[in-house]
C-alpha cells in the first residue's frame, strides 16, 4: 500500500549563509531547503546547503523522480545545488522549477549559470541525471503530479520570489518567505497564500525591534506572522530562516515568545518533519 501521508521535512532552516558551532547545535546551521511528500510524490523546495542531505537520503530510497522548485536564486537558496548527488544519477529524472526570473532568465539559464566556472569547478554537462527545466509566473497553478496543486505568488524580495501554496489531498502547506513586510500592514499576498492553511511556514529572520536596521533586507519577523496567521484563520505556524548569529538561547527565546501570542506556533530545526493536517 503507498504512504498517503502528506507532510515536509526541513533540511535547511537558516537563512543567509550556512553557520555551526556549539551555538548552532538544536536548531542547525543548515540554509533553506524543504521536502514535501504527496504521498509517493517528492517535491523538494530551494536548494540550501541543507538540499546535500536531502539528496543522500533520497539516494537510499531508491526514488528516480524529484521535482525540484526555487523560491529564488540568492546564494544561501542554491548554493547546496552541485552537490545534489541525485543529479548525477542516471536512473533519475530531476525537473526543476522558478519564476522570479520569468522574462529575464530561464530556470535552465539560471542553473546552467550557477553550476560552471568560475563559480562551480565543472558544469551542467557532467550531471547524469535527466534533467528538465520548466518556467511559470508568478500567479500561474502547477499540476507536477496528479492530485497536487501548487498556487504561486510573487512577493516582496529584493530581486524577486516566489511563495508556494502546495494542496493535496484537502490540505494546505504555505511557504511565505523570503518577504518582507510594510510597518502597520496586512500583505494581501501573504493573507492570499496562507488563508485557511494547515500549515505555514513563515519567514522570521528579524524581530520587530532588528527590522528598523533592516528594512530592505528583505524578510520578516516572528511578530508579522503571528498577525497574518490570526488574520488568514491558518492553523500552525513554523518560524523559518532564522538568522545566521541567531544562538540556540536566543532561538529558543523566540520561540517562547511567538508561542505565547500564537500557541501553536514551532520553530523549525535541521531534520524536524511536520505532518499536514
Amino acid at each position: 500500500m503507498t504512504d498517503q501521508r502528506f507532510y515536509v521535512k526541513f533540511w535547511g532552516t537558516r537563512g543567509s549563509i550556512p553557520v555551526s558551532g556549539d551555538d548552532f547545535v538544536r536548531y542547525g546551521g543548515n540554509t533553506p531547503c524543504l521536502e514535501v511528500r504527496c504521498g509517493e510524490h517528492i517535491l523538494i523546495f530551494d536548494a540550501g546547503s541543507g538540499i546535500m542531505g536531502a539528496g543522500q537520503s533520497l539516494l537510499g530510497q531508491s526514488v528516480d523522480d524529484i521535482n525540484v522548485f526555487f523560491t529564488h536564486c540568492h546564494y544561501d537558496h542554491i548554493i547546496g545545488l552541485p552537490f545534489f548527488k541525485p543529479i548525477y544519477n542516471p536512473a533519475i529524472t530531476v525537473t526543476f522549477w522558478s519564476g522570479h526570473l520569468c522574462g529575464a532568465m530561464t530556470t535552465g539559464e539560471m542553473i546552467k549559470k550557477f553550476i560552471s566556472p568560475p563559480f562551480f569547478p565543472i558544469n551542467v554537462e557532467i550531471c547524469n541525471a535527466t534533467l528538465r527545466f520548466s518556467d511559470f509566473r508568478a500567479g500561474e497553478i502547477i499540476t507536477p503530479k496528479p492530485g497536487i496543486v501548487i498556487k504561486t505568488f510573487a512577493l516582496n524580495h529584493p530581486g524577486g520570489c516566489i511563495g508556494y501554496r502546495v494542496e493535496w489531498e484537502g490540505k494546505a502547506l504555505a511557504l511565505v518567505f523570503d518577504i518582507e513586510h510594510e510597518p502597520g500592514k496586512l500583505d494581501p499576498t501573504a493573507l492570499a497564500l496562507m488563508e485557511g492553511a494547515d500549515v505555514v511556514v513563515y519567514d522570521s529572520a528579524f524581530t520587530e525591534a532588528e527590522m528598523q536596521r533592516y528594512r530592505g533586507f528583505g524578510h520578516s519577523t516572528w511578530e508579522q506572522g503571528v498577525k497574518l496567521m490570526q488574520a488568514a484563520d491558518a492553523k500552525k505556524l513554523v518560524l523559518f530562516h532564522h538568522s545566521p548569529t541567531r544562538t540556540d538561547g536566543e532561538m529558543a527565546l523566540l520561540e517562547r515568545l511567538a508561542q505565547e501570542a500564537f500557541p501553536n506556533t514551532v520553530a523549525a530545526f535541521d531534520g524536524m518533519v511536520l505532518d499536514i493536517r
